[in-house]
């Protein structure tokens, strides 16, 4: 098992395949590394070396009580390539990993991240304010805070039904997804998705969105129920070199349920 440990003593838990270009995928809350699987197969297949870690408290990594907040999250990767010395890198971001991606390539990706791709992401901030009117209001974070820290086995069992959009008309559960979804969740530590909730939901993430300059591709579903549609163009408009593209009906995790096409676009992105 490859493990890396950053300077707090968290260790950090990752697969690391294959050689060529080094594509680095973050994961979404509250999953881990084993949410890329049908993209690191293909990504693999077409001659790239695949990197994915399980954020702290998440999946193999440790159950860590410090440090659940975006800012720990994107030293702990930056620590990581740095230790792999990644050069030329395309990181992908999922959910809340599209925010890691933002924050690690805005902070510490300058001469090692070339591109960037975030899916379904957080970015440019999810909660509701007085400059953010259109964000979703601080009630929803705190009812999943209520779910995930006291009722979490059976809250992360229904979670996936909006996640996968399975509560539209015409859609039927994949329960191997849906137990999969299940498995990751409950591998990692309460305490860090309890916490983790207010890193995804309430880091502003404008100022690092304004100063890339790598390109940068945002993929979004326009039936997202978890992050709404409209982060997307948001997203788009801050980045000096975004490039959007929506799917309509496409959920919230459809870089697995629609792999095929999400892994064919960020292929053309990155050739």
């Amino acid at each position: 098992m490859s493990t890396f440990t950053v300077k707090d003593g968290t260790e950090i838990y990752y697969k690391d395949w294959g050689t060529g270009q080094p594509i680095v995928f973050h994961h979404g809350w509250p999953l881990s590394s084993d949410d890329w699987d049908a993209q690191m197969m293909f990504f693999l297949q077409k001659g790239y070396r695949v990197i994915a870690h399980d954020r702290r408290g998440h999946g193999r990594s440790s159950q860590t009580s410090i440090g659940n907040n975006m800012e720990t999250y994107a030293s702990d990767i930056a620590q990581l390539v740095e230790a792999l010395d990644l050069k030329d890198a395309i990181h992908v971001g999922h959910s809340t990993g599209g925010g890691e991606v933002i924050r690690y390539a805005a902070k510490y990706g300058k001469g090692r991240i070339s591109k960037a791709v975030i899916i379904s992401a957080v970015p440019p901030i999810m909660v509701q304010s007085e400059s953010n009117p259109e964000g979703v209001p601080l009630s929803v974070f705190d009812e999943i805070r209520k779910g995930t820290g006291f009722t979490r086995s059976q809250y992360f069992y229904d979670f996936p039904i909006p996640f996968y959009g399975w509560n539209r008309e015409g859609q039927t559960v994949q329960e191997g997804i849906k137990q999969n979804w299940w498995r990751q969740g409950m591998m990692g530590s309460v305490l860090s998705h309890y916490e983790g909730i207010k890193a995804f939901s309430e880091t502003d993430f404008t100022e690092d969105l304004k100063s890339l300059d790598i390109p940068v591709l945002v993929l979004h579903g326009e039936d997202d129920q978890i992050v709404p549609y409209h982060q997307a163009p948001k997203s788009a408009k801050l980045l000096k070199n975004g490039k959007l593209i929506s799917y309509p009906g496409f959920p919230h995790g459809m870089p697995t349920t629609e792999a095929e096409t999400i892994n064919n676009d960020i292929l053309a992105f990155i050739k």
